[in-house]
């Protein structure tokens, strides 16, 4: 067999490999654990106690012990998730070929953001789980809109999230959270590759062109080692930052996070800084479903509970943090800025529609 033919033969395995990763761990992780989920929800309107403060008023006093508690909790509900998302990560920069990403969502129009949205539905993945991917289609040349789109599509169109909140909402939270989904995913990265200069263009140009002469001149290493020495890499730049921040708000979320109750009602002030919190801190996929179960039987009002809807899975500070260096920081800072805006806009229409 020439080279040609062992080149082709070498990329199908490689292909096949890193789909059936994609197929059976996300079967394992997300889907079928989700699957049978749903019945719970279905049978008892709810799926479990609020991660953020448990059966109690309020989450616990800023503490060490509160930090490690939360970290632990997080930890376990998330770590699958996570390897996963470093194995998807890595793999996506060793096994596929260099220009497969950026043909599909390299683009800076709206065709590379949609194709990106729709990938990440059956992905299913928490903010925190999804950076390892979204930083490997990045190093792949995605555009930075359509990476966008997948890292917020993940958890903000996530099907069974939907049906979750469906049974233990009520079906106007899902519907609610799908109308401002759809906006936020496809506005907020149609908008962020609006942002992206020439010159940025070129360099990424520049940079594909040498990742696809490195890849056909045969200099790359051995695509299964590089795979390893990529996950290794990923996993200690990414882990180590990510457990001292989740420890950081862990300990902190009765600061963001007050007490709960009827006294925190639809006032703009009070969506704003629930908003904000939301943004800022972390949870496991579907984590806000019982939170906002939570605080709607404690007396909070639907503005605030709103904007949680829309702020708490999407991004959040640990998750920002792992893909700095992705994305210039005018990005980062205007997709916070747009995910706090859309969840006072969702506050401010649960309120309108008096839920």
């Amino acid at each position: 067999m020439n080279a040609t033919g062992q080149r082709a033969d070498n990329v199908g395995l490689r292909v096949a490999i890193f789909l059936l990763l994609a197929i059976v761990g996300l079967f394992y992780v997300k889907w079928l654990p989700y699957y049978n989920r749903a019945f719970v929800a279905a049978a008892d309107h709810t799926i479990g106690t609020s991660i953020l403060m448990g059966t109690a008023s309020a989450p616990p006093a800023p503490s060490w012990d509160a930090a490690l508690g939360y970290a632990l909790a997080y930890g376990k509900a998330i770590w699958q998730a996570m390897v996963l998302g470093l194995l998807l990560g890595s793999a996506i920069q060793a096994l596929l070929p260099v220009d497969w990403i950026a043909r599909a969502f390299g683009k800076t129009g709206f065709g590379s953001v949609a194709a990106a949205g729709a990938l990440s539905i059956p992905s299913m993945m928490c903010t925190c789980c999804a950076a390892p991917v979204v930083v490997g289609l990045r190093a792949r040349q995605a555009s930075p809109g359509a990476a966008v789109a997948f890292w917020l599509g993940n958890t903000i169109l996530n099907p069974a999230t939907l049906v979750f909140m469906g049974f233990v909402l009520g079906w106007n939270w899902a519907a609610l959270r799908v109308v401002f989904g759809v906006l936020m995913v496809l506005g907020v990265g149609y908008l962020v590759n609006l942002t992206v200069t020439s010159k940025e263009a070129a360099e990424t140009e520049t940079e594909l062109l040498k990742l696809a002469a490195s890849e056909s001149s045969g200099s790359t290493s051995n695509p299964f080692l590089r795979w390893i020495e990529l996950f290794v890499r990923m996993a200690v730049r990414l882990i180590p930052e990510y457990i001292v921040i989740v420890l950081l708000i862990g300990g902190a979320r009765a600061w963001l996070f007050p007490a709960i109750g009827p006294a925190i009602g639809n006032d703009i002030g009070w969506i704003l800084a629930f908003a904000i919190a939301g943004m800022l801190f972390v949870i496991p996929t579907a984590g806000e479903v019982p939170i906002i179960q939570g605080m709607l039987s404690l007396g909070i009002g639907a503005g605030p509970a709103g904007a949680l809807l829309m702020t708490l899975p999407p991004v959040s500070l640990p998750s920002l943090v792992m893909v700095a260096h992705s994305f210039r920081l005018r990005v980062l800072l205007f997709v916070a800025a747009a995910v706090v805006a859309i969840g006072i806009a969702c506050g401010l229409l649960a309120v309108a529609l008096n839920f």
